[in-house]
């Protein structure tokens, strides 16, 4: 690795893989074990990036309901969800191709870091991350400004050395809380007007486009 290049973080739901069948039905377990109503398809694909925390709170209030919620959605995730996902087209050339290139690579995600394992193990390009940072059961690491945090301690690295790269506005606004530079891109959950207003200068509408913009 050049000492130019930075090392890469990427996001997991939305940047690397299609989750929206697991999350959303694990979602909607949770709140029908718990005999609530369950938002409309639409609106649960905008959970998808903020944490399980985050989006319950508004929705149930109560902050022990939230943590049944919580360990609801975890349990069937953990059970079958994790596996409901798909691999966006390009990925897995564009991981080729930076690993090649000498990037190193982490991944850093609101998913909880015990699933997000499994799941990353279970990919042909898993192996091409040098570590994965999400959620801790306990709610210690939940928003992405955190993860990113815990990331930039596990490496050593000062946010300078490193680029966020995710779908969500929460991925550019935890980088730039850190002062470390964003990249969105726009083949998950969020918009690109999403992405302007967090502060992303560079956005990639097709994994091919990445590498021109990291060299940029």
């Amino acid at each position: 690795m050049s000492a130019q290049q930075p090392v890469l973080f990427f996001d997991l739901d939305g940047t690397l893989i299609d989750s929206s069948v697991g999350i959303t039905r694990s979602i909607a377990y949770a709140l029908e074990t718990m005999r609530h109503p369950v938002p409309d398809p639409q609106a649960l694909r905008g959970w998808i990036g903020p944490a399980l925390r985050t989006s319950f709170q508004p929705l149930l209030g109560d902050e022990d309901k939230v943590e049944q919620a919580v360990a609801l959605y975890l349990e069937r995730y953990g059970r079958e969800g994790w596996t409901e996902h798909s691999v966006y087209d390009g990925i897995a050339e564009l991981l080729d191709g930076l690993r090649a290139a000498g990037y190193r690579m982490a991944v850093v995600t609101a998913k909880n870091e015990n699933n997000a394992r499994k799941i990353l193990e279970h990919l042909p390009f898993g192996a091409h991350f040098e570590d994965i940072v999400g959620c801790t059961d306990d709610g210690r690491l939940t928003h992405k400004v955190e993860l990113i945090g815990e990331a930039l301690g596990r490496f050593g690295l000062t946010p300078a050395q490193c680029v966020m790269i995710g779908d969500r506005r929460m991925d550019i606004e935890g980088a730039a809380q850190h002062g470390m530079a964003g990249v969105g891109v726009l083949w998950g959950f969020g918009s690109e007007q999403e992405l302007r207003q967090a502060g992303a200068q560079r956005i990639a509408t097709a994994p091919a486009q990445l590498p021109e913009l990291l060299a940029a």
